[in-house]
């Protein structure tokens, strides 16, 4: 019992996330008077689930990006969703106005964000201005500068070799049975590449006599995790494959929480979460640190930006729109402490996936667009309240 509860404690969120998932296929099916789970409107059929990734996906580098400065100290960038359609003006110009070569354009653009957060990072770690301060100023000086660079109107249409970049598919090709043989391929490599890395991750912690969760335990997750991959490729390859963005988003996810988890800067950032005056006095660079978390919260925009104006094919003036409150909102509803010093980016992830699951059951379902907005906050603050009272009751104990 001990351990089922310990289990449902650590993994809260992706419990929430499938009951949400079950909630909204059974009202689904019933409203449509469909299968369930494969019926018209489920959120798993495979045209469903590609917009999921597309429409989600800007959301999940943000909130890859964001966990770094929220466990510096429960710190948050504002300036995110203006770096993005600053950039993203930036990329119409070089792009669309200049004809400027696709390739070396996002590579100037993600210069340029970086050298944005940068700026910002400068401010916030070496002057110590606070966050909430710089990155305000930063939301309102880099939309502005936006708008006057495009006087107010939209950049398009971007060149067909940039939209193909991010929005095509793997396999590229029409026929059927190719997609979904690749896409079970693609599917099957990553469950073995799973399965290896845990596998030489256990016998690592062995030889070095660490804790290890016990090995049915590790069986069961791992099966289960495995038989998701299985089943969305297998969706996805009824669909039009593997989208090109998916193994972008599988790129930033892996590299961040390798960083976060297995090196010595990625320890740093919690440990300055947990007490940074501690942190500093035990030899770590904690201005270096913060300013490496706001600067690369930039560079992880500047992709975000690369991504948002391919899928919408334009450089919007109302782009990056409340995108920094998605990022955030994921972190924390993913198990980020609003203290700082808690927080992983698979929990991130599962923030992300938990807005989009509920943004897109709720359309489904016909929900009015402000509702939307109410339940979206309340979940939000429920998330920061389980955190605030779990903190209260461990420091009471």
């Amino acid at each position: 019992m001990n351990r089922v509860t310990k289990f449902l404690s650590k993994n809260a969120m992706l419990v929430v996330l499938v009951l949400v998932l079950l909630f909204f296929e059974v009202l689904i099916s019933l409203k449509n008077s469909t299968p369930l789970f494969l019926g018209n409107g489920s959120l798993l059929q495979p045209a469903n689930l590609t917009n999921l990734i597309r429409q989600n996906g800007y959301v999940v580098i943000l909130a890859t990006g964001m966990l770094m400065c929220i466990l510096t100290g429960g710190n948050i960038d504002l300036s995110v969703g203006s770096i993005v359609i600053l950039v993203g003006a930036f990329s119409g110009f070089m792009m669309v106005n200049w004809h400027w070569n696709p390739y070396l354009s996002i590579l100037l653009c993600l210069m340029i964000a970086t050298l944005l957060g940068a700026w910002q990072a400068f401010w916030i770690a070496y002057v110590r201005i606070p966050p909430f301060v710089t990155t305000l100023a930063g939301m309102l000086v880099y939309r502005g500068l936006a708008l006057v660079l495009m006087d107010s109107k939209g950049i398009s249409p971007y060149p067909e070799e940039f939209i193909n970049l991010f929005n095509s598919f793997i396999p590229n090709t029409t026929d059927p049975g190719a997609i979904l043989g690749v896409s079970l391929i693609i599917g099957v490599a990553i469950c073995a590449l799973l399965i290896v890395t845990k596998i030489m991750s256990r016998l690592s912690k062995k030889r070095k006599g660490y804790a290890m969760e016990s090995l049915p335990l590790m069986l069961v997750k791992t099966i289960v995790i495995c038989a998701i991959i299985l089943f969305v490729a297998w969706r996805l390859g009824q669909n039009k494959g593997i989208p090109v963005l998916l193994v972008l988003l599988g790129a930033v996810v892996f590299i961040y929480t390798y960083y976060t988890q297995n090196t010595v800067p990625g320890r740093y950032l919690y440990a300055m979460g947990g007490n940074e005056k501690a942190a500093r006095l035990s030899g770590v660079n904690t201005k270096k640190m913060m300013f490496f978390a706001y600067t690369n919260m930039g560079f992880l925009a500047g992709i975000a930006a690369m991504v948002s104006v391919a899928r919408f094919n334009q450089a919007s003036t109302v782009a990056g729109t409340g995108y920094e409150m998605d990022a955030i909102g994921s972190c924390f509803v993913g198990g980020a402490s609003a203290y700082g010093g808690i927080g992983t980016v698979g929990g991130a992830v599962i923030g992300a996936i938990f807005f989009g699951v509920l943004n897109m059951g709720m359309s489904i379902m016909g929900t009015n667009a402000s509702l939307q907005d109410v339940i979206k906050g309340l979940v939000l603050l429920a998330a920061v309240i389980f955190d605030v009272l779990s903190k209260s009751r461990k420091q009471a104990a």
